[in-house]
């Protein structure tokens, strides 16, 4: 394989660093971005700061404000995660039961050697949990692929999701309970039981959302 060159190299590693500077809080919510206290503290010019901050803004991380620079973006709301993940249950359940009744060998290879990938973190830093929060967006990308849907994929990561689910939860320990919910669902999937990966979907979010992710806000309201 050909080596990326240098200022790829840096330009993500750059980027890498001030996306775990917000994460982790080390950036709080909402707070104004130096580019050029960023560019001290990395050692490196602002020229690639000026561009990690550009994908950054495309994530939704941080927001750009005319004449008065860079801010990060506030942590969702009680109401913006009741309306994300409205929509999530409305469409990933489905999702999954449809890559069920879809799924054929090559699939297969593919859902299983996504599990493969993702190993439990030991930590409860974004830098741990980089390669969770990867998997979790690879995994239900792939679930939505799966169902032959283009424009679930696409919705959901429009949405972001797992970046700003993170930021309200990275220090709960979230790691092994996902990682189980998604082995769950990996089963029915593999099974082709497409009633029961619809299920296991539906309670992986629900489970995320009424108990990982309300008690955030002091609300534990479950129907």
């Amino acid at each position: 394989m050909t080596p990326l060159p240098r200022r790829q190299v840096l330009a993500d590693d750059v980027y890498e660093a001030i996306k775990a500077l917000i994460m982790d809080n080390a950036i709080a919510p909402g707070a104004r971005v130096s580019i050029d206290g960023l560019a001290r503290q990395l050692g490196v010019s602002p020229t690639p700061v000026r561009e990690a901050l550009a994908r950054l803004e495309s994530a939704e991380l941080v927001v750009k404000e005319p004449l008065r620079g860079y801010r990060t973006t506030p942590l969702l709301t009680l109401p913006q995660l009741d309306d994300l993940y409205r929509f999530r249950l409305l469409i990933e359940p489905w999702a999954a039961g449809r890559a069920a009744e879809l799924i054929d060998p090559t699939a297969r290879e593919r859902v299983l050697a996504e599990m493969a990938s993702c190993d439990e973190p030991e930590s409860e830093t974004y830098d741990a949990y980089k390669a969770l929060t990867a998997h979790d967006a690879r995994f239900h990308a792939l679930v939505a692929e799966l169902a032959g849907s283009d424009q679930v994929r696409l919705a959901l990561e429009r949405t972001h999701c797992h970046l700003h689910v993170f930021r309200l939860y990275y220090d709960r320990g979230i790691g092994r309970q996902t990682v189980a919910e998604h082995r769950r669902i990996t089963e029915a999937l593999l099974a082709g039981d497409a009633d029961a990966a619809e299920r296991a979907m539906r309670d992986h979010l629900e489970t995320a959302y009424y108990e990982r992710l309300r008690p955030v806000y002091g609300d534990r309201a479950r129907p």
